[in-house]
């Protein structure tokens, strides 16, 4: 019988899941590629033959998603695979269409067939869009599960941007693993807040072999979920983040809407700060998509350590850098944090951003007068300590989820942003875990 052809259209991630679950050891598909998108220098690459299997003896090509036409062409591919996140549902029927144009099916995976089920129960929480408040969500529901008496392991969405036999399966436990497995920013701004509020967190790429590993340790697994993907775990509840500031994303952008509509718990964020048309807009999509949901209602509150050093001053504003590319935000918690505290000003920092920053504005022109905190590898980390220190202000406000200072040498004053989760009346998350868990 013939093998049916496949590529597998993703960013590192889901692309790489999908196939260990689905294709690596299956002898009926023969998989001539992946193609990548969003992740910079992830194409030409390879997936590895330690990953692929004893199918895949040479590993698999990656190749960059505009190669996709020539690939179907030239390999005759039956099937095309669309595993990544956090798109347009209109971005994702242009991808449709290129696909079909050329012959091929066009196919996403959905959940039973690509979760991976545990010995524990698993806990997950995701969102709609990037952005929304998963990770401070994230970091509330570890602690609550810890005032239950129990053990709890994170693990997070993969973002495996450097060796990935290496990176099969990490374990984070402490800043030095940070250093050790040489994480990029957009790595360390999800695992470091884990680490320094007492949670052991896992990452890689074979996430069967990660679950198993963090099973040994855990009474519960706490799935962190990355941009608005749906868990790779069977959850037994899942908790998903909306955004007011972004209402109408819920119904518009894959998979998050899949996320709504599977949610146990609904939990509508940044009530303190979005319009009261943009909450209402929300809540009224929550119950049309999802009417069952349980719904929590939540601010992320701002802290700094100096208020009164903010103002008056002119300021630089960092965010979180997918917040910004992908998850389409022009502002994010360091320019609300420059408002209240007053700042004179807000500098742009585009006529100051060099090399791979300044081609991160040009690809997504929809970010705005702040810098996103790209930091992919060791030479964009120096482009962005470059940018950060060309700019002409009296203050850096560091509003990423790290301490970039660990990261890049920054020349002016600093101060950085956090943001916690803060649950607003009932119900709440303490008294929906305590009657699943206890």
């Amino acid at each position: 019988m013939n093998k049916i052809k496949v590529v597998i259209m993703g960013a590192a991630g889901r692309d790489f899941h999908n196939f260990n679950v689905c294709f690596r050891d299956n002898p009926a598909y023969q998989v001539v590629a992946f193609t990548a998108t969003q992740i910079p220098n992830i194409e030409g690459r390879v997936y590895p033959a330690g990953l692929a299997g004893s199918l895949y003896p040479e590993g698999i090509p990656i190749h960059p998603e505009s190669d996709l036409p020539n690939l179907v062409q030239a390999h005759q591919v039956d099937q095309v695979i669309f595993a990544y996140s956090d798109v347009s549902h209109e971005t994702v029927m242009h991808r449709a269409s290129v696909a079909l144009a050329t012959g091929a099916d066009f196919r996403i995976l959905g959940p039973r067939a690509t979760m991976v089920r545990s010995d524990k129960p698993v806990v997950a929480v995701c969102a709609v869009r990037t952005g929304a408040g998963k990770s401070q969500t994230t970091r509330a529901v570890a602690a609550e599960l810890r005032a239950l008496g129990k053990r709890v392991v994170a693990v997070r969405h993969p973002m495996p941007y450097g060796n990935l036999v290496q990176q099969a399966v990490q374990r984070f436990a402490t800043l030095d693993d940070l250093d050790q497995h040489q994480t990029t920013i957009e790595e360390r701004e999800e695992y470091e807040p884990h680490i320094v509020h007492g949670t052991v967190i896992y990452a890689g790429v074979d996430y069967a072999k990660i679950l198993r590993q963090a099973e040994t340790e855990a009474d519960i697994i706490l799935w962190d979920g990355g941009n608005n993907d749906f868990p790779f775990y069977q959850p037994d509840l899942l908790i998903v983040v909306v955004d007011p500031h972004r209402a109408g994303h819920e119904l518009l952008y894959h998979p998050g809407e899949t996320n709504l509509r599977m949610a146990d718990v609904v939990v509508i964020n940044k009530v303190d700060t979005a319009n009261v048309e943009g909450i209402n807009r929300v809540r009224a999509n929550v119950h049309f998509a999802n009417p069952t949901a349980r719904v929590v209602e939540a601010a992320s509150p701002i802290f700094v350590d100096d208020p009164v050093s903010i103002r008056g001053k002119r300021v630089l504003v960092i965010e979180d850098g997918p917040t910004l590319t992908h998850g389409e935000m022009a502002f994010g918690a360091g320019v609300i944090a420059a408002q209240k505290f007053g700042a004179a000003e807000i500098i742009d920092p585009r006529p100051y951003a060099v090399g791979s920053i300044k081609e991160t504005y040009a690809k997504y022109p929809s970010t705005g007068q702040v810098l996103p905190a790209m930091g992919y590898g060791a030479k964009q980390v120096q482009e962005l300590e470059t940018t950060i220190n060309a700019a002409p202000v009296d203050l850096v406000l560091i509003a990423t989820p790290i301490d970039l200072r660990r990261v890049v040498r920054i020349q002016h004053p600093t101060q950085r942003v956090r943001y916690e989760l803060q649950e607003i009346g009932q119900p709440t998350l303490a008294e929906i875990l305590k009657a699943k868990f206890q």
